[in-house]
């Protein structure tokens, strides 16, 4: 295995799946690092979770390969599935068992469990997601948020390298999304590495490190959250009284400004700015990819005798980003 292979706790190459004549996964390559958090995002039907099945060993591909921690799946299941936690497409548990009983019993099951030791780990499982004080409570009983916890708990019943949690905030109100929250935090700085897939933009923005962006069944971007939401447009906003001349260095930086008069006398110039990225990866510098720089284009301004009076630039969000790229917005009842 390669160095870079290494690095890597989920790695996919030309990842595809067909149901008949549907793509559903078209020939996608996925790299998560070790380490971070990693948000999968798409919207429904973008074949998020068709591909975390093939990822899991729970659906064959139609083409490519996959490896999770280093390892061939699905040829090297059984040594990659104990060191892997996963809440997929929602918890199911036997609803006339307590919490506390549900996870003996899938504990039990796990043949790389210690019977010795079920006990302790049970418990400290439900008090990680806040559910000791619910643990002989039925689960009949249980809200869907405390049964999303639950399935995250019984994820946590013993240490794992790699925790895959599919829409782990479905159903929590806003205590519980902050708890679930801390907790992919404490997974992260543990050293685990986590992969969340969501429709919650605000939530994967808050708590992870990277993201990949699915659409259609392709996988159309990936890489540090930063580089995501810097990549792209920003909006240019100058204040002037001069709004021929501001105009004019605007165009010659191959900008599209478009000019109103809301603020009385002086003009509010607004304008897509591309950003670019500098030879030492700093977003706004002048570069060959044609990015603008801001501070270019205000020196330039004030060469000229502009009189600048405001001067901002909005970088866009993630959201703007996965419309972009999606040329959709999130169906949050995926």
């Amino acid at each position: 295995m390669t160095a870079a292979g290494r690095a890597l706790a989920l790695e996919t190459k030309g990842l595809s799946k067909r149901f008949g004549h549907q793509l559903a996964v078209n020939s996608i390559d996925l790299a998560v690092p070790r380490g971070s958090v990693f948000g999968f995002l798409g919207p429904n039907g973008s074949g998020k979770t068709t591909t975390i099945r093939m990822m899991l060993g729970l659906a064959a591909p139609t083409a490519g390969e996959v490896r999770v921690l280093g390892m061939d799946m699905p040829r090297q299941l059984d040594e990659v599935l104990p060191r892997v936690g996963a809440l997929v497409e929602g918890p199911a548990f036997y609803p006339f068992l307590s919490g506390a009983a549900n996870l003996h019993r899938f504990d039990a099951a796990d043949r790389h469990a210690a019977p010795s030791t079920r006990r302790a780990r049970v418990a400290e499982a439900l008090e990680r997601v806040g559910l000791s004080h619910a643990a002989r409570k039925k689960v009949r009983a249980y809200s869907l948020g405390m049964k999303q916890r639950l399935g995250i708990a019984n994820a946590l019943l013993a240490r794992r390298e790699l925790l895959v949690l599919d829409e782990p905030t479905n159903g929590l109100d806003p205590q519980g999304t902050r708890e679930v929250r801390n907790l992919v935090r404490s997974l992260a700085a543990d050293g685990a590495t986590v992969f969340v897939s969501s429709h919650l933009l605000a939530e994967v923005e808050q708590i992870c490190t990277h993201a990949a962006i699915m659409s259609a069944g392709r996988l159309v971007a990936q890489g540090p959250l930063a580089e995501l939401r810097e990549s792209g447009t920003a909006q240019l906003r100058l204040v002037t009284p001069d709004a021929g001349a501001a105009s004019g260095v605007l165009v010659r930086f191959g900008l599209s400004p478009v000019v109103g008069h809301p603020d009385g006398a002086d003009a509010v110039i607004t304008s897509s700015l591309p950003i670019g990225a500098g030879a030492d990866g700093t977003a706004g510098l002048p570069a060959a990819n044609g990015g603008v720089a801001p501070e270019a284009v205000v020196a330039a301004l004030v060469a000229d005798g502009v009189r600048v009076r405001g001067f901002t630039v909005e970088r866009g969000s993630l959201e703007d980003r996965f419309v972009a790229l999606t040329g959709e917005g999130f169906d949050v009842a995926q």
